[in-house]
């Protein structure tokens, strides 16, 4: 019964009301649509990642575990390894096959940079569509807010045209215009709990990459003869 007369209420709500329900549908839409994005993103790279750092702890050699990278599902960490073990190739091949290998003639200032670029293109790839789920969050109560206040306007000056005050004729003007505000709200309450939750996953493969990143380079400090 609730529900159809809420039905009934939006059915009867003026255009711009109509038009500001319209505008919160799309917003809750397009925000559950990247909250189940993210969603999947972040699950993918914990089932990733976790078989990633395990290879790399058990001390597979370098190039196992580039072929992990490639064959396994991708993920920040690998990404960001695969930089690092393409740009010691690079070097490797600048020195020259068969070159003496002397401690710290590896430049790992160029690993490490690319690496770091790596992660931050990473990072900004998690990040992606997490600002719309903030617009969302902050925008769409004043939206819902705004057709809240259009609808009491039209319901005042309904009955500043039939003269009558009873509840029966403004009751049903304060229900279209509050269904706005509920609109809003139910936008804008799960968008900011996903936008919240969102950048602390990002903030947490963020410092997994930073301390994956500073053991790979010890791995290459420790091993620069090996290498």
């Amino acid at each position: 019964m609730f529900d159809t007369r809420v039905f009934q209420h939006v059915l009867l709500a003026g255009p711009i009301v109509k038009f500001v329900l319209l505008l919160l549908i799309l917003f809750s839409v397009v925000s559950w649509a990247i909250i189940f994005l993210k969603y999947r993103l972040f699950k993918g790279i914990d089932r990733g990642q976790g078989e990633f750092v395990k290879a790399f702890a058990e001390g597979k050699n370098l190039a196992s575990l580039f072929d992990l990278s490639e064959k396994s599902e991708k993920t920040p960490i690998s990404q960001v390894f695969r930089a690092g073990y393409l740009e010691l190739m690079r070097i490797q091949r600048g020195r020259g096959a068969g070159a003496p290998v002397v401690s710290g003639a590896i430049p790992l200032d160029n690993v490490e940079r690319a690496m770091r670029k790596s992660a931050n293109e990473e990072i900004a790839l998690m990040e992606t569509y997490l600002p719309f789920l903030a617009t969302t969050g902050s925008a769409t109560p004043f939206i819902g807010l705004f057709g809240t206040v259009w609808g009491i306007m039209n319901a005042f000056s309904g009955i500043a045209t039939t003269g009558s005050a009873t509840l029966a004729t403004v009751a049903p003007g304060i229900a279209e215009a509050l269904i706005a505000t509920a609109a809003g709200l139910a936008a804008a309450i799960p968008s900011v709990i996903a936008y919240n939750y969102f950048v602390n996953r990002v903030r947490t493969v963020a410092t997994r990459i930073d301390s994956f990143s500073i053991e790979f380079v010890n791995f290459l400090e420790r091993n620069v003869d090996k290498v």
